[in-house]
């Protein structure tokens, strides 16, 4: 790219490690362990930028473990099912395992996916409310789609906040 896309070493207190960007900066090109563990460590961040790598490698994750979640209440739910009288399906007991560890998971992740989708659509020099678009109704997810998926813009620059972590 033509653009800087970190501070000149004058400015920079500290050196990177291992040729990876600091946490503040968005990580081009990042693999999917990289993504993961930057996921986790900026966990409330919602200031800053994400790169379309680091979204879509932890969209990636989510949806994986949630298919291996629904998967774990199936067959948990299996056993034991039966069919109400009026002819709807009712699960065994081993689901509520299940539903108990999709409610963790979520529980866990929403509020770091949703920081990640803010920094994400800074990295698109779009404003970080706009992931309140998500509450209209389909059109607002999809919208946000369209939004994840735009490329970097070098104004999204001034969503950075250099730190010395």
């Amino acid at each position: 790219m033509s653009y800087p896309q970190y501070p000149s070493p004058q400015q920079q207190s500290f050196q990177p490690a291992a040729g990876e960007p600091p946490l503040w900066a968005p990580h081009y090109g990042a693999s999917l362990p990289v993504a993961v563990r930057r996921f986790f460590k900026k966990y409330a961040t919602f200031s800053g930028r994400a790169s379309r790598s680091e979204y879509w490698w932890w969209a990636l994750v989510a949806f994986l473990v949630g298919v291996v979640l629904n998967i774990i209440t199936s067959v948990a739910g299996a056993p034991g099912a039966t069919v109400a009288a009026n002819g709807t399906a009712v699960p065994g007991p081993g689901a509520i395992v299940g539903s108990i560890l999709m409610i963790v998971w979520g529980l866990a992740v929403i509020v770091p996916s949703i920081a990640l989708l803010v920094r994400r659509l800074h990295d698109a020099n779009l404003s970080g409310w706009l992931v309140l678009v998500i509450l209209v109704p389909i059109l607002g997810a999809l919208a946000l789609l369209v939004m994840a998926i735009l490329p970097s813009n070098p104004a999204g620059q001034r969503f950075d906040q250099p730190t010395g972590y």
